[in-house]
Protein backbone atom coordinates (compact mmCIF):
# COMPACT_ATOMS: atom_id res chain seq x y z
CA UNK A 1 0.00 0.00 0.00
CA UNK A 2 1.25 3.25 -0.64
CA UNK A 3 -0.30 6.61 0.08
CA UNK A 4 -3.90 5.24 -1.09
CA UNK A 5 -2.15 1.30 -0.81
CA UNK A 6 17.29 -18.50 4.07
CA UNK A 7 21.00 -20.41 6.20
CA UNK A 8 20.96 -23.10 3.99
CA UNK A 9 18.54 -24.06 1.63
CA UNK A 10 17.11 -21.31 -0.97
CA UNK A 11 14.58 -22.09 -3.38
CA UNK A 12 14.29 -19.92 -6.54
CA UNK A 13 10.87 -19.01 -7.32
CA UNK A 14 9.08 -21.17 -9.93
CA UNK A 15 7.82 -19.22 -13.06
CA UNK A 16 6.30 -22.09 -14.75
CA UNK A 17 2.58 -22.11 -13.85
CA UNK A 18 1.74 -25.24 -11.83
CA UNK A 19 -1.62 -26.61 -13.39
CA UNK A 20 -4.60 -28.10 -11.29
CA UNK A 21 -4.30 -32.10 -10.62
CA UNK A 22 -7.48 -34.00 -10.50
CA UNK A 23 -10.37 -33.86 -8.66
CA UNK A 24 -11.10 -33.89 -4.93
CA UNK A 25 -12.36 -37.09 -3.67
CA UNK A 26 -15.20 -36.97 -2.35
CA UNK A 27 -15.30 -38.98 1.23
CA UNK A 28 -17.04 -41.93 1.53
CA UNK A 29 -16.38 -43.04 -2.19
CA UNK A 30 -15.51 -46.47 -3.13
CA UNK A 31 -11.60 -47.04 -2.79
CA UNK A 32 -8.67 -49.38 -2.23
CA UNK A 33 -9.11 -52.10 0.26
CA UNK A 34 -11.17 -54.86 0.63
CA UNK A 35 -14.05 -55.95 3.42
CA UNK A 36 -12.68 -58.56 6.05
CA UNK A 37 -13.44 -61.56 5.29
CA UNK A 38 -15.99 -63.96 7.47
CA UNK A 39 -13.94 -66.28 10.20
CA UNK A 40 -14.21 -69.92 8.51
CA UNK A 41 -16.04 -72.73 10.29
CA UNK A 42 -14.25 -75.23 12.53
CA UNK A 43 -12.65 -78.02 10.25
CA UNK A 44 -14.68 -81.70 10.93
CA UNK A 45 -11.79 -84.14 11.10
CA UNK A 46 -13.09 -87.92 10.46
CA UNK A 47 -10.72 -91.23 10.57
CA UNK A 48 -11.49 -93.36 8.21
CA UNK A 49 -13.53 -96.41 9.95
CA UNK A 50 -13.23 -94.35 13.04
CA UNK A 51 -16.32 -93.70 15.36
CA UNK A 52 -15.22 -91.13 17.50
CA UNK A 53 -15.04 -87.20 16.38
CA UNK A 54 -12.33 -85.19 16.77
CA UNK A 55 -12.58 -82.43 19.16
CA UNK A 56 -13.36 -78.88 17.29
CA UNK A 57 -10.48 -76.38 16.85
CA UNK A 58 -10.90 -73.04 18.93
CA UNK A 59 -12.87 -70.07 17.02
CA UNK A 60 -10.44 -67.97 15.55
CA UNK A 61 -10.66 -64.49 16.25
CA UNK A 62 -11.71 -62.69 13.31
CA UNK A 63 -9.50 -59.72 11.06
CA UNK A 64 -10.48 -56.22 12.28
CA UNK A 65 -13.33 -54.58 9.80
CA UNK A 66 -12.53 -50.64 9.68
CA UNK A 67 -14.85 -48.37 7.72
CA UNK A 68 -12.99 -46.84 4.90
CA UNK A 69 -11.37 -43.54 5.40
CA UNK A 70 -12.22 -39.86 4.73
CA UNK A 71 -10.45 -37.31 3.44
CA UNK A 72 -8.56 -35.56 5.87
CA UNK A 73 -9.11 -31.94 7.31
CA UNK A 74 -6.16 -29.38 6.54
CA UNK A 75 -5.59 -26.05 5.53
CA UNK A 76 -5.28 -25.53 2.82
CA UNK A 77 -7.64 -28.67 1.79
CA UNK A 78 -5.67 -31.55 0.08
CA UNK A 79 -6.68 -31.96 -3.70
CA UNK A 80 -6.80 -35.44 -4.11
CA UNK A 81 -7.61 -38.17 -1.18
CA UNK A 82 -7.40 -41.94 -2.50
CA UNK A 83 -9.29 -43.33 0.55
CA UNK A 84 -8.48 -47.14 2.27
CA UNK A 85 -9.58 -49.71 4.72
CA UNK A 86 -7.40 -49.53 7.62
CA UNK A 87 -6.31 -48.16 10.97
CA UNK A 88 -4.36 -45.04 10.10
CA UNK A 89 -1.79 -43.99 11.55
CA UNK A 90 -0.57 -42.05 14.87
CA UNK A 91 2.14 -40.96 16.82
CA UNK A 92 3.78 -44.04 19.07
CA UNK A 93 6.18 -44.39 21.72
CA UNK A 94 9.80 -45.50 19.59
CA UNK A 95 8.22 -44.26 16.37
CA UNK A 96 10.93 -42.04 14.46
CA UNK A 97 10.90 -39.53 11.08
CA UNK A 98 13.41 -41.67 9.07
CA UNK A 99 15.54 -40.88 5.69
CA UNK A 100 17.56 -43.04 3.66
CA UNK A 101 20.88 -41.83 4.01
CA UNK A 102 21.11 -40.73 0.21
CA UNK A 103 18.51 -38.16 1.42
CA UNK A 104 20.72 -36.51 4.31
CA UNK A 105 21.71 -33.12 2.86
CA UNK A 106 18.44 -32.65 1.55
CA UNK A 107 15.50 -33.73 4.03
CA UNK A 108 17.30 -34.14 7.48
CA UNK A 109 15.87 -30.19 8.18
CA UNK A 110 12.60 -31.29 7.40
CA UNK A 111 12.88 -34.93 9.06
CA UNK A 112 14.46 -32.97 12.50
CA UNK A 113 11.66 -30.46 12.62
CA UNK A 114 8.62 -33.15 11.99
CA UNK A 115 10.33 -35.05 14.70
CA UNK A 116 10.06 -32.86 17.36
CA UNK A 117 6.59 -31.24 16.38
CA UNK A 118 5.44 -34.76 16.52
CA UNK A 119 7.48 -35.80 19.66
CA UNK A 120 9.32 -38.81 17.33
CA UNK A 121 12.45 -39.92 17.16
CA UNK A 122 15.35 -39.27 13.85
CA UNK A 123 16.93 -41.52 12.22
CA UNK A 124 18.66 -42.67 9.13
CA UNK A 125 17.68 -45.55 7.98
CA UNK A 126 16.64 -47.38 4.32
CA UNK A 127 14.78 -49.64 6.53
CA UNK A 128 11.52 -48.23 7.95
CA UNK A 129 10.11 -49.75 10.94
CA UNK A 130 6.20 -50.12 11.26
CA UNK A 131 5.40 -46.86 13.01
CA UNK A 132 7.79 -44.69 11.39
CA UNK A 133 7.41 -41.65 9.26
CA UNK A 134 9.73 -42.00 5.89
CA UNK A 135 10.38 -39.03 4.02
CA UNK A 136 12.29 -39.40 0.62
CA UNK A 137 13.13 -37.77 -2.39
CA UNK A 138 11.23 -39.09 -5.80
CA UNK A 139 14.75 -41.26 -7.11
CA UNK A 140 13.17 -40.26 -11.04
CA UNK A 141 11.21 -37.09 -10.18
CA UNK A 142 8.07 -36.79 -12.18
CA UNK A 143 5.74 -34.57 -10.05
CA UNK A 144 4.89 -31.01 -10.36
CA UNK A 145 7.32 -28.72 -8.36
CA UNK A 146 6.45 -28.56 -4.51
CA UNK A 147 4.00 -31.36 -5.09
CA UNK A 148 3.87 -34.42 -2.64
CA UNK A 149 2.58 -37.35 -1.97
CA UNK A 150 1.37 -38.84 1.69
CA UNK A 151 0.75 -42.82 1.93
CA UNK A 152 -0.50 -44.06 5.40
CA UNK A 153 -0.47 -48.09 4.57
CA UNK A 154 0.43 -50.92 6.86
CA UNK A 155 0.80 -49.08 10.16
CA UNK A 156 3.32 -46.65 8.35
CA UNK A 157 3.51 -43.22 6.90
CA UNK A 158 5.56 -42.28 3.67
CA UNK A 159 6.02 -38.85 2.28
CA UNK A 160 7.56 -38.19 -0.95
CA UNK A 161 7.78 -35.51 -3.45
CA UNK A 162 10.18 -34.54 -6.67
CA UNK A 163 11.77 -32.00 -4.48
CA UNK A 164 12.20 -30.90 -1.25
CA UNK A 165 9.62 -28.26 -0.85
CA UNK A 166 7.20 -30.71 -1.94
CA UNK A 167 8.19 -33.24 0.91
CA UNK A 168 7.62 -30.21 3.30
CA UNK A 169 4.52 -29.91 2.60
CA UNK A 170 3.44 -33.26 2.97
CA UNK A 171 4.86 -33.12 6.23
CA UNK A 172 2.56 -29.88 6.94
CA UNK A 173 -0.34 -31.92 6.01
CA UNK A 174 0.91 -34.90 8.59
CA UNK A 175 1.01 -32.35 10.88
CA UNK A 176 -2.02 -30.50 10.73
CA UNK A 177 -3.58 -34.32 10.65
CA UNK A 178 -2.65 -35.19 13.72
CA UNK A 179 -3.56 -31.64 15.40
CA UNK A 180 -7.19 -31.74 14.29
CA UNK A 181 -8.04 -35.61 14.34
CA UNK A 182 -4.92 -37.25 16.44
CA UNK A 183 -4.35 -39.34 13.56
CA UNK A 184 -3.72 -39.92 10.15
CA UNK A 185 -6.32 -41.25 8.16
CA UNK A 186 -5.15 -44.51 5.95
CA UNK A 187 -4.81 -44.23 1.75
CA UNK A 188 -2.62 -42.14 -0.31
CA UNK A 189 -3.06 -37.84 -0.25
CA UNK A 190 -1.58 -36.91 -3.80
CA UNK A 191 -1.17 -32.70 -3.59
CA UNK A 192 0.23 -29.52 -5.07
CA UNK A 193 -0.93 -25.94 -5.44
CA UNK A 194 -2.08 -24.42 -8.28
CA UNK A 195 -0.09 -21.28 -8.21
CA UNK A 196 3.72 -20.95 -7.47
CA UNK A 197 3.89 -18.04 -5.49
CA UNK A 198 1.73 -17.69 -2.52
CA UNK A 199 2.37 -15.64 0.12
CA UNK A 200 1.96 -12.03 2.56
CA UNK A 201 3.68 -8.85 1.89
CA UNK A 202 4.58 -6.42 5.17
CA UNK A 203 4.95 -2.94 5.51
CA UNK A 204 7.72 -2.65 8.02
CA UNK A 205 9.00 0.83 6.86
CA UNK A 206 5.67 2.51 8.35
CA UNK A 207 5.60 0.42 11.09
CA UNK A 208 8.35 -1.41 13.18
CA UNK A 209 7.90 -5.05 13.75
CA UNK A 210 9.84 -7.27 16.00
CA UNK A 211 12.18 -10.02 14.79
CA UNK A 212 10.01 -12.22 16.62
CA UNK A 213 6.88 -11.31 15.23
CA UNK A 214 8.20 -11.46 11.93
CA UNK A 215 9.63 -14.86 12.84
CA UNK A 216 6.19 -15.75 14.07
CA UNK A 217 4.07 -15.03 10.58
CA UNK A 218 7.05 -17.08 8.73
CA UNK A 219 5.81 -20.40 11.01
CA UNK A 220 2.23 -19.93 10.21
CA UNK A 221 2.77 -19.29 6.33
CA UNK A 222 4.89 -22.57 6.31
CA UNK A 223 2.30 -24.31 8.22
CA UNK A 224 -0.25 -22.84 5.50
CA UNK A 225 2.35 -23.99 2.54
CA UNK A 226 2.59 -20.53 1.37
CA UNK A 227 6.01 -19.20 0.12
CA UNK A 228 7.09 -15.50 -0.56
CA UNK A 229 7.40 -12.91 2.44
CA UNK A 230 7.58 -10.07 0.46
CA UNK A 231 9.93 -6.58 2.39
CA UNK A 232 8.55 -3.22 2.12
CA UNK A 233 11.34 -1.76 4.34
CA UNK A 234 12.15 1.23 2.37
CA UNK A 235 9.69 4.23 2.23
CA UNK A 236 8.79 8.16 3.56
CA UNK A 237 8.77 7.40 7.14
CA UNK A 238 11.54 5.65 7.68
CA UNK A 239 14.65 2.78 6.21
CA UNK A 240 14.38 0.16 8.49
CA UNK A 241 17.59 -2.59 7.66
CA UNK A 242 21.00 -1.28 9.02
CA UNK A 243 23.04 -0.47 5.64
CA UNK A 244 26.78 -0.11 5.72
CA UNK A 245 27.08 1.82 2.50
CA UNK A 246 24.70 4.48 3.74
CA UNK A 247 24.23 4.53 7.43
CA UNK A 248 22.54 8.10 7.49
CA UNK A 249 19.39 6.84 5.77
CA UNK A 250 18.94 4.28 8.80
CA UNK A 251 15.74 5.09 11.20
CA UNK A 252 15.66 3.64 14.40
CA UNK A 253 14.43 1.25 15.52
CA UNK A 254 15.39 -1.03 12.20
CA UNK A 255 16.64 -4.49 11.47
CA UNK A 256 20.17 -5.57 11.93
CA UNK A 257 21.75 -7.21 8.90
CA UNK A 258 22.05 -9.75 11.85
CA UNK A 259 18.28 -10.12 11.98
CA UNK A 260 17.46 -10.31 8.76
CA UNK A 261 20.14 -13.20 8.26
CA UNK A 262 17.99 -15.31 11.07
CA UNK A 263 14.95 -13.98 9.19
CA UNK A 264 15.86 -15.48 5.93
CA UNK A 265 17.33 -18.41 7.62
CA UNK A 266 14.18 -19.35 9.14
CA UNK A 267 12.21 -18.76 5.71
CA UNK A 268 14.52 -21.12 4.08
CA UNK A 269 13.35 -23.71 6.48
CA UNK A 270 10.03 -23.25 5.48
CA UNK A 271 10.86 -23.18 1.74
CA UNK A 272 9.67 -19.18 1.71
CA UNK A 273 11.23 -16.68 0.13
CA UNK A 274 12.12 -13.58 1.09
CA UNK A 275 11.16 -10.83 -1.33
CA UNK A 276 13.29 -7.52 -0.40
CA UNK A 277 11.42 -3.81 -1.80
CA UNK A 278 13.30 -1.16 -2.12
CA UNK A 279 10.92 1.19 -3.57
CA UNK A 280 11.86 3.92 -6.09
CA UNK A 281 12.06 6.34 -7.94
CA UNK A 282 9.17 7.27 -4.94
CA UNK A 283 8.77 6.73 -1.74
CA UNK A 284 12.47 7.54 -0.86
CA UNK A 285 11.49 10.27 1.62
CA UNK A 286 13.66 8.68 4.48
CA UNK A 287 16.64 8.61 1.84
CA UNK A 288 15.86 12.00 1.10
CA UNK A 289 15.75 13.55 4.43
CA UNK A 290 19.43 12.53 4.58
CA UNK A 291 20.49 13.34 1.00
CA UNK A 292 17.96 16.90 -0.31
CA UNK A 293 20.21 17.60 -2.75
CA UNK A 294 18.18 14.59 -4.78
CA UNK A 295 14.64 15.82 -3.81
CA UNK A 296 12.54 16.67 -6.98
CA UNK A 297 11.61 19.98 -7.77
CA UNK A 298 8.60 21.28 -9.90
CA UNK A 299 8.54 23.76 -12.16
CA UNK A 300 8.29 26.14 -9.50
CA UNK A 301 10.46 24.83 -7.09
CA UNK A 302 8.36 22.87 -4.81
CA UNK A 303 9.45 19.73 -3.00
CA UNK A 304 7.46 16.56 -4.83
CA UNK A 305 6.95 14.43 -1.69
CA UNK A 306 9.00 11.12 -1.46
CA UNK A 307 10.51 11.39 -5.17
CA UNK A 308 13.69 11.71 -6.38
CA UNK A 309 14.93 13.73 -9.24
CA UNK A 310 15.60 11.18 -11.90
CA UNK A 311 17.63 13.22 -14.24
CA UNK A 312 20.18 13.65 -11.71
CA UNK A 313 22.96 11.36 -12.23
CA UNK A 314 23.81 11.19 -8.00
CA UNK A 315 20.29 9.96 -7.80
CA UNK A 316 20.81 6.56 -9.48
CA UNK A 317 24.03 6.15 -8.51
CA UNK A 318 22.93 6.22 -4.16
CA UNK A 319 19.93 3.75 -5.15
CA UNK A 320 22.37 1.63 -6.82
CA UNK A 321 24.74 1.33 -4.61
CA UNK A 322 21.69 -0.25 -2.11
CA UNK A 323 20.61 -2.78 -4.41
CA UNK A 324 24.01 -3.79 -4.80
CA UNK A 325 24.70 -3.74 -1.14
CA UNK A 326 21.80 -5.98 0.09
CA UNK A 327 21.61 -8.34 -2.71
CA UNK A 328 24.04 -10.89 -0.62
CA UNK A 329 21.64 -10.43 2.51
CA UNK A 330 18.66 -11.92 0.36
CA UNK A 331 19.91 -14.84 -0.94
CA UNK A 332 16.28 -15.67 -2.25
CA UNK A 333 14.45 -15.94 -5.45
CA UNK A 334 13.09 -12.36 -6.01
CA UNK A 335 13.31 -8.77 -5.92
CA UNK A 336 10.67 -5.84 -6.06
CA UNK A 337 11.93 -2.49 -7.31
CA UNK A 338 8.89 -1.16 -6.27
CA UNK A 339 8.00 2.01 -9.18
CA UNK A 340 4.51 2.54 -8.04
CA UNK A 341 2.94 6.30 -7.70
CA UNK A 342 6.36 8.42 -8.98
CA UNK A 343 4.25 12.16 -8.27
CA UNK A 344 5.84 13.63 -11.54
CA UNK A 345 3.40 11.29 -13.21
CA UNK A 346 0.17 12.21 -11.06
CA UNK A 347 0.09 15.55 -12.59
CA UNK A 348 -2.00 16.87 -16.09
CA UNK A 349 1.10 17.68 -17.52
CA UNK A 350 3.95 16.20 -16.42
CA UNK A 351 6.16 17.69 -19.23
CA UNK A 352 5.14 21.03 -18.07
CA UNK A 353 5.37 20.40 -14.10
CA UNK A 354 8.64 19.02 -14.54
CA UNK A 355 10.57 20.26 -17.89
CA UNK A 356 13.98 19.35 -16.37
CA UNK A 357 12.70 15.22 -16.89
CA UNK A 358 11.09 16.41 -19.86
CA UNK A 359 14.37 17.35 -21.23
CA UNK A 360 16.41 14.40 -19.29
CA UNK A 361 13.83 12.36 -21.35
CA UNK A 362 14.44 14.02 -25.11
CA UNK A 363 18.11 13.87 -24.39
CA UNK A 364 17.91 10.51 -23.40
CA UNK A 365 15.52 8.39 -25.70
CA UNK A 366 14.76 11.25 -28.64
CA UNK A 367 12.45 14.29 -29.66
CA UNK A 368 9.36 11.98 -28.86
CA UNK A 369 9.92 10.80 -25.23
CA UNK A 370 8.31 11.76 -22.13
CA UNK A 371 8.97 11.86 -18.49
CA UNK A 372 7.31 8.48 -18.21
CA UNK A 373 9.51 7.18 -20.82
CA UNK A 374 12.53 8.55 -18.55
CA UNK A 375 10.77 6.82 -15.25
CA UNK A 376 10.42 3.61 -17.40
CA UNK A 377 14.27 3.84 -18.18
CA UNK A 378 14.73 4.31 -14.45
CA UNK A 379 13.06 1.17 -13.66
CA UNK A 380 15.07 -0.59 -16.67
CA UNK A 381 18.47 0.53 -15.20
CA UNK A 382 17.17 -0.92 -11.92
CA UNK A 383 16.45 -4.14 -13.03
CA UNK A 384 19.90 -4.48 -14.82
CA UNK A 385 21.39 -3.74 -11.69
CA UNK A 386 19.83 -6.59 -9.93
CA UNK A 387 19.49 -9.57 -13.23
CA UNK A 388 22.56 -10.25 -13.15
CA UNK A 389 21.90 -11.87 -9.48
CA UNK A 390 19.35 -14.46 -11.04
CA UNK A 391 16.77 -13.07 -9.30
CA UNK A 392 13.06 -12.75 -10.92
CA UNK A 393 12.22 -9.19 -11.15
CA UNK A 394 8.94 -7.65 -10.11
CA UNK A 395 7.77 -4.06 -10.00
CA UNK A 396 3.89 -2.50 -9.21
CA UNK A 397 1.98 -2.47 -11.83
CA UNK A 398 1.65 1.58 -11.99
CA UNK A 399 4.94 1.62 -13.10
CA UNK A 400 4.05 -0.04 -16.51
CA UNK A 401 3.10 2.77 -18.93
CA UNK A 402 1.97 2.66 -22.30
CA UNK A 403 2.24 4.62 -25.28
CA UNK A 404 5.47 5.23 -24.74
CA UNK A 405 8.98 4.92 -26.48
CA UNK A 406 10.31 3.46 -23.73
CA UNK A 407 8.67 -0.74 -22.53
CA UNK A 408 9.46 -1.72 -19.45
CA UNK A 409 11.69 -4.63 -20.06
CA UNK A 410 9.95 -8.20 -20.65
CA UNK A 411 10.80 -10.18 -17.78
CA UNK A 412 9.82 -8.01 -15.26
CA UNK A 413 6.66 -9.50 -13.11
CA UNK A 414 3.64 -6.82 -12.63
CA UNK A 415 2.57 -7.08 -9.47
CA UNK A 416 -1.15 -5.90 -9.70
CA UNK A 417 -2.89 -3.85 -7.05
CA UNK A 418 -4.56 -0.79 -8.72
CA UNK A 419 -6.46 0.42 -11.79
CA UNK A 420 -6.97 3.96 -9.98
CA UNK A 421 -3.93 5.38 -10.17
CA UNK A 422 -2.82 7.70 -12.79
CA UNK A 423 -0.75 5.61 -15.72
CA UNK A 424 -2.85 2.01 -13.99
CA UNK A 425 -4.63 0.25 -16.52
CA UNK A 426 -7.18 -2.45 -16.58
CA UNK A 427 -5.34 -6.09 -15.77
CA UNK A 428 -5.93 -7.34 -19.36
CA UNK A 429 -3.90 -4.77 -20.82
CA UNK A 430 -0.94 -6.08 -18.95
CA UNK A 431 -2.02 -10.06 -20.28
CA UNK A 432 -2.86 -8.93 -23.24
CA UNK A 433 0.83 -8.14 -23.59
CA UNK A 434 2.14 -11.29 -22.42
CA UNK A 435 2.90 -9.81 -18.88
CA UNK A 436 3.10 -12.43 -16.07
CA UNK A 437 1.28 -10.49 -13.53
CA UNK A 438 0.88 -11.32 -9.84
CA UNK A 439 -2.28 -10.81 -7.62
CA UNK A 440 -2.50 -8.25 -4.51
CA UNK A 441 -5.69 -6.90 -5.39
CA UNK A 442 -5.88 -3.91 -3.36
CA UNK A 443 -10.26 -5.09 -2.90
CA UNK A 444 -9.94 -8.01 -1.48
CA UNK A 445 -5.88 -8.34 -0.12
CA UNK A 446 -5.24 -4.86 0.88
CA UNK A 447 -4.93 -5.08 5.15
CA UNK A 448 -4.33 -1.38 5.41
CA UNK A 449 -4.12 -0.19 9.08
CA UNK A 450 -6.35 2.46 10.12
CA UNK A 451 -8.42 2.06 6.94
CA UNK A 452 -7.84 5.29 5.43
CA UNK A 453 -8.97 6.38 1.66
CA UNK A 454 -11.70 3.92 1.84
CA UNK A 455 -10.23 0.96 2.72
CA UNK A 456 -11.41 -1.62 4.50
CA UNK A 457 -9.61 -4.38 6.96
CA UNK A 458 -10.31 -8.01 3.66
CA UNK A 459 -12.16 -10.41 5.36
CA UNK A 460 -11.08 -14.27 4.80
CA UNK A 461 -14.69 -14.98 4.58
CA UNK A 462 -14.97 -12.42 1.82
CA UNK A 463 -11.10 -14.62 0.34
CA UNK A 464 -12.78 -17.98 1.02
CA UNK A 465 -16.44 -17.68 -0.78
CA UNK A 466 -15.42 -14.60 -3.84
CA UNK A 467 -11.83 -14.18 -4.88
CA UNK A 468 -9.94 -16.15 -7.02
CA UNK A 469 -6.37 -15.32 -8.31
CA UNK A 470 -8.06 -14.60 -11.31
CA UNK A 471 -9.82 -11.45 -9.69
CA UNK A 472 -7.02 -9.21 -10.21
CA UNK A 473 -8.91 -5.65 -9.86
CA UNK A 474 -12.43 -5.29 -8.59
CA UNK A 475 -14.42 -7.99 -8.74
CA UNK A 476 -14.33 -9.78 -11.89
CA UNK A 477 -12.29 -12.14 -12.97
CA UNK A 478 -10.15 -12.12 -15.90
CA UNK A 479 -10.87 -14.67 -18.63
CA UNK A 480 -9.47 -18.41 -18.16
CA UNK A 481 -7.41 -18.50 -20.88
CA UNK A 482 -4.78 -15.70 -19.12
CA UNK A 483 -4.44 -18.49 -15.96
CA UNK A 484 -0.92 -19.04 -16.42
CA UNK A 485 0.13 -15.81 -16.33
CA UNK A 486 -1.05 -15.09 -13.23
CA UNK A 487 1.57 -16.40 -10.91
CA UNK A 488 -0.12 -16.47 -7.54
CA UNK A 489 -0.93 -13.76 -4.91
CA UNK A 490 0.15 -12.13 -1.66
CA UNK A 491 -2.23 -10.98 1.32
CA UNK A 492 -0.57 -7.30 1.87
CA UNK A 493 -0.15 -5.23 5.12
CA UNK A 494 -0.15 -1.54 4.76
CA UNK A 495 0.57 0.49 7.67
CA UNK A 496 -0.61 3.90 6.66
CA UNK A 497 -1.77 5.12 9.89
CA UNK A 498 0.99 2.67 11.84
CA UNK A 499 -0.18 3.21 15.64
CA UNK A 500 -3.87 2.13 14.54
CA UNK A 501 -3.35 -1.39 15.40
CA UNK A 502 -0.50 -3.20 17.86
CA UNK A 503 1.25 -5.64 16.51
CA UNK A 504 -1.00 -8.49 18.39
CA UNK A 505 -3.51 -6.78 16.62
CA UNK A 506 -2.21 -6.83 13.07
CA UNK A 507 -1.21 -11.03 13.50
CA UNK A 508 -5.05 -11.92 15.25
CA UNK A 509 -6.79 -9.40 11.90
CA UNK A 510 -4.73 -11.36 9.31
CA UNK A 511 -5.01 -14.59 10.78
CA UNK A 512 -8.36 -15.59 8.54
CA UNK A 513 -7.47 -13.47 5.57
CA UNK A 514 -3.88 -15.49 5.56
CA UNK A 515 -5.56 -19.18 5.93
CA UNK A 516 -8.47 -18.39 3.09
CA UNK A 517 -5.81 -16.97 0.67
CA UNK A 518 -4.02 -19.95 1.53
CA UNK A 519 -6.83 -22.23 0.29
CA UNK A 520 -7.15 -19.85 -2.92
CA UNK A 521 -4.30 -20.07 -4.00
CA UNK A 522 -3.41 -24.03 -3.32
CA UNK A 523 -6.56 -25.09 -5.12
CA UNK A 524 -8.88 -22.31 -6.50
CA UNK A 525 -11.95 -24.49 -6.81
CA UNK A 526 -15.07 -24.00 -4.82
CA UNK A 527 -13.94 -25.05 -0.79
CA UNK A 528 -15.73 -28.22 -0.03
CA UNK A 529 -16.22 -26.82 3.39
CA UNK A 530 -18.52 -23.78 4.37
CA UNK A 531 -17.02 -21.00 5.65
CA UNK A 532 -17.99 -21.77 9.41
CA UNK A 533 -16.54 -25.37 9.45
CA UNK A 534 -13.52 -23.68 7.24
CA UNK A 535 -12.94 -21.21 10.49
CA UNK A 536 -13.83 -23.77 13.06
CA UNK A 537 -10.93 -25.77 11.74
CA UNK A 538 -8.56 -22.40 11.45
CA UNK A 539 -8.96 -22.10 15.20
CA UNK A 540 -8.59 -25.57 16.06
CA UNK A 541 -5.28 -25.26 13.79
CA UNK A 542 -4.20 -21.82 15.73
Amino acid sequence: MRETRQSRKVHAIATATVAALVGLAVPGCAGGGGEAGAAPSPRAAATSGASTAAPASATPTPTPSHPLSTTPRVIPAVREHAPARGPGWKPASGARVVIAPADRTALTDEARLLAGELGLGFAESAAPRTGDVQLALEAAPSGKPESYTLTVQGGRVKISGPDEAGVFYGTRTLKQEIRTAGSAPEGTVRDAPDRPQRGLNLDIARKNFTPDWIEARLREMGDLKLNQLGLHFSDDQAFRIQSDTHPEIVSDPHLTKAEVRRITALAASRHITVVPEIDSPGHLGAVLRAHPSLQLRDVRGRAVKGAVDIANPASAKLVDELLREYLPLFPGGAWHLGADEYQALVVPDPQASFPQLATAARQRYGPSARVQDLATGWLNDRAAVVRPSGKALKAWNDGFFAGGVVAAAPDLQAEYWTGKENGARPPLAYLQAGRKVVNLNDEYLYYVLGQPNQFTYPTGRRIYEQWTPLVLRGTTAVPARYGPQVLGARLAVWCDLSGAQTQAQVADGIRMPLAALSQKVWDPRPPQLSWTAFQALADKLS
